[in-house]
């Protein structure tokens, strides 16, 4: 009935989190599976697993540009959102130059970089609520 139960079992319990999740946990997660994607990517350019790579690393920009890029209100987040957006888009093409050149220091650039974005997210939902 099920080719891998493992697979099966982990795939049941992502659908659970995203479909119980608000939004801000939604973005957590849009940054866990970047930056899990990113890891992959650079163990496979080490196991010189083009093909492996290539999937990680497209995984990767499509949740950049089409999940957190695309979550932002520019409308809202004025200067912010368009600093993050632009951001996002350097990010996917650091990307696409490491799928061509196998670059592991353009993906490494990008793991900090969203590291550093995904810390600061984190961080806004353990900041005391000041709006009493």
């Amino acid at each position: 009935m099920f080719s891998n139960p493992i697979a099966s079992y982990q795939q049941i319990g992502i659908e659970s989190d995203v479909r119980g999740a608000d939004p801000h946990r939604l973005i957590t997660l849009l940054f866990d599976g970047a930056e899990s994607a990113l890891v992959k990517a650079q163990a496979q350019i080490l196991e010189k697993d083009y093909e492996g790579k290539s999937h990680s690393l497209n995984k990767a920009i499509e949740i950049i540009l089409d999940g957190l890029s695309s979550s932002l209100d520019v409308e809202q987040g004025g200067e912010l959102a368009q600093n993050l957006r632009a951001l996002y888009g350097y990010m996917a093409s650091r990307l696409i130059h490491a799928n061509i050149h196998l670059d592991s220091e353009a993906v490494a650039e990008v793991q900090k970089l969203l590291g550093e974005i995904s810390e600061a997210w984190k961080q806004i939902r353990q900041a005391p609520n000041n709006s009493k």
